[in-house]
């Protein structure tokens, strides 16, 4: 790891900490961007499980919130929708007043929600309809283009030389597997890749400058797959994900707005997730040499690496609900219509319920005791195809290169949503 680095990580944890730790308790607020883009957020998290693990936000630029964050509590809320509803939305999303008249425009006229923002029994018909694209049978059949592609990839990195791993690995593996799941045209891909980080980052802090650009660029989207949408439906059923809705008994009838709802679902869920924990990967095995080690000398360790990763990099930190009653849950009161944060990163780091949860330890007893898939009927459905591309980028890394060297501390996503990479330097110095 490059010179210089550990003091850098330690003087952001040292600053999260002391913001975090120098407001009342009642006042703390941890739905802050800057502190994930600083990699100081920790602090915040840390305390509210020690001193307020049900904690009531009563104003932000996201409105008044609670935030959930034990890992016990977190089970509880997401597996519980009967009490607390996805049909307002899943995530923090800023309050109008907070942003500039344009992007209010924007919010006001978002369209129907995708089926991960849907109760019961919408959300199980539609999410019936997608799920053969990631059924097991369908990602046998992958796996050998996926392992192709990642040699493809890793072949052509510059040995010696730095370049940025998030854009010529990550980003390139994730995005050609999505492009075959919607059957994409493969040479314009990075548009998803585009699209992705303009729908999840704040303009200005990602690939467009301002709420106009975002607008135009998301316009182009829908454009774009309503033609894909057009050609499917005129064509006999196919498995990919656009022939899916076209032709599915539960979205064939279903309005533009709802289509696209679905697709930014997809889009995001197939893309930023997969891409930041390969990102993550690499970061956590710099920061953990000795795990490093460990796995060069037993490559049997990927699939609980693999696991392990998704729990310790959590590339999604949070999900939302409403409460749809009156519930009580660690003592305090949660009403009719609060919003309720379960911010998944700190579950991940309960010490009460994760031995050692800060540290990297890629042969734990039980890897996959994570919530970074969710639980309940919204577990992620894609979660089998994003361990199956970690484990065969990471085969096919072992068989080539010794080692994967980080030069400086990367570039992480503003957001509060993302928990991710913009850049990430390092170096290949040899192959095998």
């Amino acid at each position: 790891m490059a010179e210089g680095h550990a003091d850098v990580l330690a003087d952001a944890k040292a600053l999260g900490r002391q913001r975090a730790y120098e407001v009342p308790i009642e006042e703390l607020n941890p739905a802050r961007a800057s502190a994930f883009r600083d990699d100081a957020h920790w602090a915040y998290f840390e305390r509210l499980r020690a001193e307020d693990p049900v904690h009531y936000t009563p104003d932000s630029n996201y409105g008044a919130f609670w935030s959930i964050t034990k890992y016990n509590d977190i089970v509880a809320v997401d597996s519980n929708h009967g009490a607390f509803s996805s049909a307002s939305g899943i995530t923090l999303n800023p309050k109008l007043s907070a942003l500039p008249p344009e992007a209010q425009l924007r919010l006001a006229r978002q369209g129907a929600p995708s089926f991960i923002g849907m109760d019961p029994p919408d959300h199980d018909v539609q999410r019936k309809t997608v799920s053969p694209a990631v059924a097991p049978a369908r990602l046998h059949e992958m796996a050998p283009q996926i392992r192709e592609r990642a040699g493809v990839i890793l072949d052509s990195l510059p040995i010696g030389e730095p370049f940025d791993w998030v854009d010529l690995v990550s980003k390139e593996l994730t995005t050609m597997t999505l492009a075959t799941l919607f059957d994409f045209p493969f040479d314009e891909r990075r548009k998803l890749t585009f699209w992705s980080d303009t729908m999840t980052t704040a303009p200005g802090h990602g690939p467009v400058a301002t709420y106009q650009e975002q607008r135009d660029a998301l316009a182009d989207c829908r454009d774009y797959f309503i033609r894909l949408w057009n050609a499917r439906v005129n064509a006999p059923p196919q498995g990919d994900l656009i022939s899916l809705l076209a032709h599915g008994e539960a979205t064939r009838n279903c309005t533009m707005d709802e289509y696209f709802s679905n697709i930014t679902l997809l889009i995001i869920g197939g893309n930023d997730t997969t891409r930041n924990t390969i990102s993550g990967s690499i970061f956590a095995l710099n920061r953990f040499p000795d795990q490093y080690d460990k796995l060069r000398a037993n490559p049997g360790l990927i699939p609980s690496m693999v696991a392990e990763t998704i729990r310790w990099q959590t590339p999604l930190a949070h999900m939302s609900r409403v409460a749809l009653e009156d519930v009580e849950l660690g003592g305090k009161l949660i009403r009719k219509g609060d919003k309720v944060v379960m911010w998944y990163v700190s579950g991940n780091r309960d010490e009460e319920v994760i031995r050692d949860p800060d540290n990297y330890i890629i042969d734990r007893e039980r890897p996959r005791q994570h919530m970074s898939f969710g639980f309940g009927i919204h577990r992620c459905v894609g979660n089998r195809l994003a361990e199956l591309q970690l484990t065969i980028i990471w085969e096919e890394i072992l068989k080539r290169f010794p080692e994967v060297r980080l030069l400086k501390e990367p570039k992480r996503s503003y957001s509060i949503f993302v928990k991710g990479y913009e850049t990430m330097k390092v170096m290949i110095p040899s192959r095998t």
